[in-house]
C-alpha cells in the first residue's frame, strides 16, 4: 500500500486511537470553517460502513500525518471519507498518497467507482479531487439538495488503480 517513499501508510481499524485523533482534528477544523458542527448531512461514517481506513505516518519520525477511509455506498461504489492531513504537512503529497492508497484498496475490494464530496468551505478539497481525476457529478445520497455541496466520482479499473498507486 506504499505510494510515497517518505510515508508508511497503514490500514488500521476505525477504532484505532491515532485515527480517531486525526478524525477529531479534521472535524474541529471543519467546525471552524463552516462555523457550525452541523456540516455533514446524513449519518457519520462508522466502523460498520467503513470498508478501509488508513493512517499515513512519516517514516523518519513516526509521526501521524493524515488519514482517510472508504465508506461503502453499494456493492460497486465507495465514498472517500475523513481524508485529512495535519496542517504542517499539507502540500507535501501526503493527501495524494492517502488517496492513491484508498483507490488501490477500493479496487482490491471490488469497487469500480470511488466518490467524494467537498462543501462550500472546502475549495481546497474541490481542487484536490479535480486534480486527482475526479469528475463533478450530481449530488448523491445525503448531499442531494444541499446547496454548496460538490460531489465527485472516478471510475476505477486495474489500470487506473495501479497507475494511481505508483504516483
Amino acid at each position: 500500500m506504499q505510494t510515497n517513499p517518505r510515508l508508511n501508510i497503514r490500514q488500521v481499524t476505525w477504532a484505532n486511537p491515532v485515527g480517531a485523533d486525526l478524525r477529531a482534528a479534521q472535524q474541529a477544523e471543519l467546525d471552524g470553517r463552516f462555523g457550525t458542527t452541523e456540516h455533514e448531512p446524513g449519518p457519520a461514517p462508522s466502523e460498520a460502513d467503513t470498508a478501509v481506513f488508513v493512517v499515513a505516518y512519516e517514516k523518519c519520525s513516526g509521526q501521524p500525518l493524515g488519514c482517510g477511509g472508504l465508506r461503502m455506498l453499494d456493492a460497486s461504489t465507495a465514498e472517500v471519507k475523513r481524508l485529512y492531513v495535519v496542517p504542517y504537512a499539507r502540500g507535501s503529497g501526503v493527501a495524494s498518497s492517502i488517496l492513491a492508497a484508498l483507490e488501490a484498496q477500493a479496487h482490491a475490494h471490488g469497487f469500480t467507482v470511488i466518490a467524494a464530496e467537498a462543501g462550500s468551505a472546502q475549495s481546497d478539497g474541490r481542487s484536490f479531487y479535480q486534480s486527482a481525476g475526479f469528475a463533478e457529478v450530481p449530488n448523491f445520497g445525503p448531499y442531494v439538495g444541499i446547496s454548496g455541496s460538490h460531489c465527485y466520482s472516478k471510475h476505477l479499473d486495474s489500470h487506473s488503480a495501479s497507475h494511481t498507486a505508483m504516483a
